[in-house]
């Protein structure tokens, strides 16, 4: 989702909400463009059965700032979805990006396996390719700018392949 001004006024209100002037909050978010994240790479890189049941994943992202101002994510949470089924919560750390800059941002997740997700995890122990999505929220900090907050929606899908690490 991105929201536009006109040329003409999108400097104006940047400059206002820079020097601080009231009433410029609701305008700002029309200025500001959601960073976007994509996923490099993910990995299965162990699978736990016992108690507690665990499904340790490794997924590589790239986070870009489409904005002229630099920026922190916080509170980066959501669902991790794995061949439709949700998987888990996910948490991920605090992502410092650029002004109109990419950050990659490595997040070891250690996922809870229960009884009903633990057949897609031995799927994918096992190398069989399925989608995943990553539905989530967070916020940005962009100093002046302000602190808006953004989802739920999807932050990145694509397939989760590797090769099998179980027989």
């Amino acid at each position: 989702m991105t929201f536009t001004l006109t040329r003409s006024l999108a400097p104006v209100l940047l400059a206002a909400a820079l020097l601080g002037l009231p009433g410029c909050a609701p305008a700002l978010r029309q200025v500001i463009q959601v960073p976007t994240f994509k996923v490099e790479q993910t990995r299965l890189t162990g699978l736990s059965l016992g108690s507690p049941a665990i499904a340790r994943v490794s997924i590589k992202l790239r986070i870009s700032n489409p904005n002229p101002v630099g920026a922190r994510l916080a509170d980066i949470g959501g669902r991790f979805f794995l061949n439709g089924t949700d998987v888990g919560a996910i948490n991920l750390p605090n992502v410092n990006l650029p002004a109109r800059g990419d950050t990659v941002q490595d997040a070891q997740l250690e996922i809870p396996v229960s009884l009903q997700t633990a057949a897609v995890w031995l799927q994918v122990a096992r190398g069989r390719e399925m989608p995943y999505r990553l539905d989530g929220t967070f916020t940005a900090d962009l100093g002046a700018l302000g602190q808006p907050s953004f989802g739920p929606y999807t932050l990145a899908q694509g397939q989760f392949k590797q090769a099998a690490i179980l027989p």
